[in-house]
């Protein structure tokens, strides 16, 4: 097995809100759900935790409670069969903020950070969430009351950005599942991969804004279509 994983492809997997979705975590689309209820520049930016970091609190809190509710779909398992059993390198990189990869027992690259984080906006310490944070939470290194979510938010840089971009330069595959191609820079990610000569491949529910920066395409729910690709990547 150890000759095999020298000579396989490198695979680059990209997933989004979309793969979520059927674990019953909603998209920013989703009607009815938490995202439909509050806009995005009060809840997801530095200046609207700066107005209201109560309101931004939460907002994180249900979304942290909800997460903690989810289980894993099929296309996250299958995601994480595709680590353990491919005879190559599978790196899995999210913008999603909940763990279901990890619960799924996969390892994944969160580029907008996790729910179960906390971050001090002071002096930059990181630790373990608690299931509900307040504006007043000292920190635990500097004991400012200036927490936050340790979630990347819109105007802000993603973690992680030059590992990213190292693995995008040479992978042999790069897949985005459940992704609407809105958000960059991950929605460049795409381009990136097919100038190093990548095999390109979307799984989606629907077209996205990048389909056509696709080379492959492969439309329904995630957890149809992800373990359908993974059984072919593991069997070819």
């Amino acid at each position: 097995m150890a000759a095999q994983r020298d000579t396989a492809g490198k695979i680059v997997i990209l997933t989004g809100a979309g793969i979520s979705a059927e674990s019953g975590l909603g998209t920013f689309r989703d009607e009815g759900g938490l995202w439909a209820q509050h806009r995005i520049e009060d809840v997801a930016t530095p200046e609207g935790f700066a107005r209201n970091p109560r309101l931004v609190h939460d907002f994180y809190n249900a979304r942290r409670a909800q997460a903690a509710e989810a289980a894993p779909n099929a296309a996250h398992t299958a995601l994480a069969r595709l680590q353990a059993d491919y005879p190559g390198e599978v790196i899995l990189v999210t913008q999603n903020v909940d763990g279901l990869h990890e619960m799924a027992g996969a390892r994944a690259i969160h580029m907008h950070g996790a729910l179960e984080g906390a971050l001090c906006a002071a002096c930059g310490a990181r630790w373990q969430a608690p299931p509900v944070m307040c504006p007043d939470d000292p920190c635990p290194k500097c004991t400012r009351p200036a927490t936050r979510p340790d979630i990347v938010w819109f105007g802000e840089m993603p973690y992680f950005m030059d590992e990213i971009a190292a693995h995008l330069e040479d992978c042999e595959t790069f897949a985005a599942i459940g992704t609407s191609g809105q958000v960059y820079p991950a929605a460049g990610f795409v381009q990136e991969a097919a100038y190093a000569g990548a095999h390109t491949v979307e799984l989606n529910l629907n077209d996205s804004d990048t389909s056509r920066s696709f080379a492959e395409h492969r439309v329904g729910p995630a957890s149809r279509i992800v373990p359908q690709w993974v059984d072919e990547l593991l069997t070819r």
